[in-house]
């Protein structure tokens, strides 16, 4: 495998031209890049490490390995209501890793700074003995004192949550060639779905601006586990109807004939859609406002006192899922 190039030369090759829309980056010919807050906004900043065989397959093509990388950090700003500004990235390449891998990881990098109009701002570049590890940080804007947490949910609130759950976790099981019966077209669907998550920046920043928007967060490492997380840190309960869970039309055939999947479904992570919690009153508008952007939008349960998410069947029963979700240690 022939050797990637200097150092210097493959910033200025593939990563420098990504920072061209970054005035403060100056080209990436410097140590850091300037940023000047707008009037009235707070920064949010949020950091993502991927590494090769933890976070995605070694085998993964690198140009949805960048996009991937890029969108689950945009979805920790999406769920703060915050507007993507830039990125930094640093890059830590193994000896498998050749230049065509870094031209195809920037080509999937410049595909999503078009789609959601941000830039590069800098960052480092290393070389490991393995295995190829991967960290970004986005910077996102939100109106001063405005961005959402996990924190505020209340005894009373409605727990909603967008898209679909579940493609992920089973996406990944498809690409570990898995449900070899299932059609070629939902197989297709659900491995685009753990490779390509769609962060719901646009409905975060809508959400924000009703004040409706009690507690929110995006769901990463399972939906189970995520609410827990917004149940904790607001000193409260929780209660999730499995039966209400949005699932998609690919998932739901192949959970027809494995309906013991179910609890991956609700666990296994991957989704990047947003969780959150608002007033009955709230909800038909919030419905609404989803409809407008053409986001689905499912209420799945209620906050309540105590602590803990209770996830109940179709039966109202108490279902067991085992794991709650993802993770890391």
């Amino acid at each position: 495998m022939a050797k990637l190039p200097g150092e210097f030369d493959l910033i200025a090759r593939y990563f420098a031209p990504l920072a061209a829309g970054m005035p403060g980056a100056l080209g990436l010919t410097d140590d850091a890049c300037t940023l000047t807050p707008l009037p009235g906004q707070d920064l949010v900043l949020t950091v993502d490490a991927l590494v090769a065989g933890v976070h995605f397959l070694p085998d993964d093509p690198a140009d949805l390995v960048a996009r991937k990388m890029l969108r689950v950090n945009l979805s920790d700003l999406a769920a703060k209501g915050a507007k993507p500004i830039g990125y930094l990235m640093a890059t830590a390449f193994s000896p498998d890793i050749d230049e065509k891998w870094v031209a195809d990881f920037a080509r999937g990098l410049a595909a999503d700074q078009a789609e959601f109009g941000i830039s590069l701002m800098g960052g480092d570049t290393v070389a490991t003995p393995g295995p190829l590890s991967l960290s970004l940080t986005a910077i996102g804007s939100v109106p001063s004192g405005r961005a959402l947490r996990r924190n505020g949910a209340r005894p009373g609130d409605i727990v909603l949550v967008s898209g679909s759950i579940g493609d992920g976790a089973l996406g990944l099981k498809v690409l570990r060639h898995e449900f070899l019966g299932a059609p070629s077209a939902d197989r297709n669907y659900l491995s685009g779905r753990y490779h390509l998550p769609q962060p719901r920046v646009t409905l975060g920043q809508a959400l924000l601006k009703t004040g409706h928007i009690h507690a929110m967060m995006d769901v990463s490492d399972g939906l189970v586990a995520d609410l827990a997380h917004i149940a904790e840190a607001s000193g409260a309960g929780a209660i999730l109807r499995a039966n209400d869970v949005p699932i998609s039309e690919p998932a739901a055939a192949i959970l027809a004939d494995e309906p013991d999947l179910l609890p991956l479904l609700l666990t296994g992570g991957d989704d990047y859609e947003l969780l959150l919690t608002a007033s009955p009153a709230a909800v038909a508008d919030l419905m609404g406002l989803a409809a407008e952007l053409d986001i689905p939008l499912a209420v799945i349960g209620e906050i309540v006192a105590g602590s803990g998410v209770s996830v109940k069947d179709r039966d109202g029963a108490a279902l067991e899922i085992g794991s709650s979700g993802f993770r890391h240690f």
